[in-house]
This record gives structure tokens, sequence and C-alpha cells, in this order.
């Protein structure tokens, strides 16, 4: 029976955490679980890690040599001490785990590639991480008719497998060894995502192993189709983020309106080839007014062309600003060749980002950000989609480096900057005696075919911005953390001190990006907005995803510093599961 939350979303919530004392499990396993596929209802490759004898994954304890790999990812600000790390090869072995761990009473973390900007999986307080990077199997799931892939394959895998066998992709992300299990509960976007939308609109279903509010470890097969409960499952991981309900052991994919039985039928067809530009604007050319002018170039465009089903929603662009210290901004824009008027569009973006500059573009001969140095493209070339997909975030030290340490901080824009906010972000982009040229605000193209799709119909809330960004600063020793934090704070309180530090959902942003998670804003010291975290992340849908931690979670096992919290009405719950 389905519990209702007892009052609305108080837009001025703080986290305020929750907890519970578990003791003793016993296995429950659903009917609906297609954990054990047979040869019958699988076609293409599947990996040794999803076969039907695959040993259980270790159990690494301190004093293991593989412990201070194990105890930290792929941001080195974020160290756990756990008493040991269980590394999970299926979903029955993630079962076993599970049962463990809460018959320990252990606190948990997830883990499935490691990539998290925030310390929800890596932090003292961790006495068991279970990680789920094992389990990389991508395959088609002839029973269900989706694509099946498991959470711990890279996402450059995942394009490979997909694209080689079938011809077809998802719509994610740019960083090649992202691990799918966080980056698609978050909600996932890329360069094809002003043409496809986000990489959660085609999720057709999610296997969850879950603890129930008595203790019991089951593990439960959610699809698009079920209604209820079940429903509501599916729903929270489609951008509710990680690490909240359970342990995520495989996702299915189908893109809604897929007919047929032919798997090249199931997903979006890749492009064939894309058409890729990449220019490099040297800083010494730049000034206030130059700088501005860029920028705001950016953002109207975006603004001019957010609606879906247009050709411009086939160009997605990557705009590193980059701090003074590096030399240079550089840019990367892709768009499928194959598309109406694909060579037009290109051109005439181009020279609407550069309309009434006096720069002089250079070919990008130096890595920036996300973008490596690619000084062929400075002409804009036609190559192979795949070829595309590799050149962007594969040999990039500053963002594959993993002994670095980093700040990130994300906003959903509507609108194109403010002068006050281009003034800000001048003024602490040519900082005098600030030398780290790893340093960047990535402003990423939104919009298009993600804003057609209805903004309760994903737990991802936001559907009508125009661009994203994410500020981001690298360095390697802790002795300057509380420099670098105190730029990276600067720079984004500074940019939205109009609305208490943080983007408020409104006119003319639209809140954060779950999958760059930022603690600060759940700190009443950098955010003075008055509106909680939960509202800039999830904003309206929180309540729902509360209701699917009731339903899928009661006892509050499962949770991080940004986790979705269960409601006010069920503590009596919480209270009865504890005795």
């Amino acid at each position: 029976m389905k519990r209702s939350i007892a009052s609305p979303l108080n837009r001025r919530l703080f986290l305020t955490g929750s907890t519970g004392t578990l003791a003793g499990a016993a296995l429950a396993l659903s009917p609906g679980s297609l954990s054990a596929a047979t040869p019958d209802t699988l076609t293409g490759s599947i990996p040794s890690s999803s076969g039907p004898n695959t040993p259980d994954g270790s159990t690494v304890p301190k004093g293991d040599g593989r412990y201070a790999d194990l105890m930290t990812g792929n941001n080195q600000r974020f160290v756990a001490n756990p008493d040991y790390v269980r590394l999970i090869t299926t979903t029955t072995d993630a079962e076993s785990a599970l049962r463990d761990a809460v018959a320990q009473t252990k606190k948990v973390s997830i883990r499935s590639g490691g990539h998290c900007f925030a310390d929800f999986v890596c932090n003292p307080e961790i006495q068991v991480i279970l990680d789920l990077s094992p389990m990389t199997a991508v395959y088609y799931d002839k029973g269900m008719r989706a694509f099946a892939v498991e959470p711990g394959a890279r996402i450059m895998n995942v394009y490979e497998t997909l694209y080689k066998n079938w011809g077809v992709t998802i719509p994610g992300g740019i960083c090649y060894s992202v691990g799918i299990g966080g980056h698609i509960s978050g909600g996932g976007y890329g360069l094809l995502s002003r043409a496809h939308g986000l990489t959660v609109d085609h999720l057709y279903a999610v296997e969850v192993v879950t603890v129930a509010a008595d203790r019991t470890v089951k593990t439960v097969v959610a699809t698009r189709d079920d209604v209820g409960d079940k429903r509501d499952l599916w729903w929270a991981h489609t951008g509710g983020g990680g690490g909240n309900f359970g342990l995520i052991t495989k996702y299915w994919f189908r893109s809604p309106g897929a007919r047929g039985a032919s798997p090249q039928k199931q997903l979006i067809p890749a492009p064939s080839k894309v058409l890729v530009s990449a220019i490099s604007l040297p800083w010494d050319q730049l000034d206030e007014q130059k700088f501005s002018r860029l920028l705001t170039n950016f953002g109207d465009w975006h603004e001019r062309h957010r609606a879906p089903g247009t050709p411009e929603a086939n160009l997605s662009s990557l705009f590193n600003v980059s701090h003074k210290a590096h030399g240079s901004l550089g840019m990367f824009t892709q768009i499928d060749s194959g598309a109406p008027q694909a060579r037009a569009v290109l051109e005439e973006y181009l020279a609407a980002i550069l309309a009434g500059v006096a720069i002089t573009p250079q070919p990008v001969t130096t890595a920036n950000g996300e973008i490596p140095a690619v000084p062929d493209f400075f002409t804009p070339q036609e190559i192979p989609w795949l070829q595309a997909t590799r050149l962007v975030g594969t040999d990039n030290p500053t963002i594959t480096n993993p002994t670095s340490r980093g700040a990130h901080k994300s906003a959903y824009m509507n609108k194109r900057f403010s002068n006050e906010q281009l003034r800000v972000l001048y003024q602490q982009m040519t900082k005098p005696g600030f030398t780290n040229p790893n340093t960047m605000m990535v402003l990423f193209s939104f919009g298009g075919q993600v804003n057609a799709v209805e903004q309760h119909a994903t737990a991802n809330a936001q559907r009508n911005s125009s661009f994203k960004l994410c500020l981001q600063t690298f360095w390697s020793d802790q002795a300057e953390d509380a420099y670098y934090l105190g730029w990276e704070r600067d720079t984004y309180e500074g940019m939205f001190a109009a609305t208490g530090g943080v983007p408020v959902p409104g006119d003319d942003t639209d809140g954060c990006y779950i999958n760059y998670p930022d603690t600060d804003v759940a700190m009443a010291e950098h955010n003075r907005s008055g509106v909680g975290w939960q509202q800039l992340y999830f904003q309206d849908n929180y309540p729902r995803l509360q209701q699917a931690k009731l339903e899928w979670d009661p006892t509050g096992f499962f949770g991080h510093r940004l986790g979705i919290e269960l409601p006010a009405a069920s503590a009596e719950d919480r209270a009865a599961a504890r005795r």
C-alpha cells in the first residue's frame, strides 16, 4: 500500500540526513528478477563478468595491497577508510554482499566508476564500499527487447559495443572512463542530447537490489511500462541520482516508440559521420569587452535555438572558458553531417559566436579542459562518429588525471549571462597572481530534444534550459585546498549573488545538475537563497523521489550528503523498523 507524504516540499529545506540501525537479513528474490539471463534471451558478446559460473567478487580489507587504490576515486580530495571494499561481479553476488552489510549494520557507499565530484562514495564515515565496477557487460536482451548494460561498464566501452554490433547508441557523456551506474541514474547527457534528449529518456528498465522494511534483501526489475510502486522505482532512476534506493545491477535501454524485434530498431542510430570544429581563442587578444561579447554570443545563440526539432538542434558545442593562466579559450563543436543543412548550421554557429569580436581564432594546439590538442580541426572536418567520440575526453591529462584534486559546481542557464555575471567571471578568470592553467568554466550546449520532454516525465526536472555550465579547477597539493576552494566559491557565489549564491530555478536559471554534486549548496554559508538543495537539484520532483525512497528504502539504509531523504511522515515507520 502506497503511503502518502503529509506535506509538500518546503523550499527552505536543507540537508538533515537520515539513519537507520539494521540487524540481520534474509534473501528474498522477487519473481520479476532477470538477473540469471539464459542464452535464449541474449544476443551479442557478454564478458565473463556476467557469466553463469562467475565467482563472487573479492573482499579487500585493510592491509591488502589493493586497498589504497580502492579507498578513493577520481578526486583525491575524497578518501575513505572502510573496513573493507567488496567487489561485486553479479546480481546474486550483489545480494550476498548487501545482505552481509545489513547484518553487520555497516554504513555503505556504492561505486560504479569513481568519478563522483563529491564525497558520496569516499568519506571517513563509510565502513564498506560496495564496488560494482567489475560488472561490465553490454549486450542485447531479446527477452526484454532492449540493450542491457551493467553498472561498471565504462561509457566508451558502451559506445563501442552498441555501435560496432548494432549501429546504435545512447546520448551519453563525454569522458571515456565514467562508470554507467552513476551516470545514468543522475540523468546523463552529451554531444547527442540536443538531437536525442537525455540518456534517461531512453531508459526502459532497471534492476535494483533493495533492502525492505523487514531487512530482507531482494532484487527488483522496474520498467517504464510498470505502474504503481515499480513504476516509481524506474522513474526515480531517471535523474534521481545514485546511491539512494539500492544497488543498481543492470540497466536496459530502449527508445520510446521503438517497434519491431530487430535490435537495430530499439535505440537511436548513431551518426555515420559528424562535422567537427575546434578553435582556440587566445587570451592575448581579449579584453573584458571582447570576453563578455563572446560569452553573450554563446548564450544568445543557445537561447534562440533551445527548441527541439530544428536543424540547429543537431549541433552541440563545448566551450571551455579557461583561466587566463592557460593562455586561451577553446571550443569544440560537432554536428551530424547527415542532418539537414549541417554545414551551413555549423558555419552560421561559428559566425554567431565570433560576431562583433575583433579576434583571430587559432588552431587548438594545446589541450584545454575536455578538449585535447586537435589542430587539424581548425577547418571543420568530416570524420566517423566513433572517431569523434574517442577524440574528446580520452587523452587530456587535466580531466583524466587520477591523482589530482578538484572542485566542481554546476548551473543550468535558461538565458545568457547578465552583465554582472560576466563582470565577476572576467575578474576571476584574470585574477592577478592566480597561475593555475587547469581552471575553467565549461559551457555545454543544452536544450533541443532535452526540452521536448515534460518536467515530471523523468526525475530530471531541468527541461527548459539553453546551456549548462560546470565551473571546475584541479590541483595536486592538499595544502592548497583552501586557496582553490576559495577561488571556486568566490567565482560561483559571485556570479549568482543576486539569488543568494546559487542558481535558483526561475526565469534566468534552472538549478543544478546532480551528477555534478556540490555539498556547498546544502550549507547556509554558501547558499543564502533560502531555497534548499532539494529544490536546486530536483525541483518539484523531489516529493515523488521521497515517496520512492519510502517504498524502496524505508529504513534509510542507503544515503549520502545529498541523498534523497525519507519524508518526515515516515518517522514512525522507521522507528518500527528498528525495533
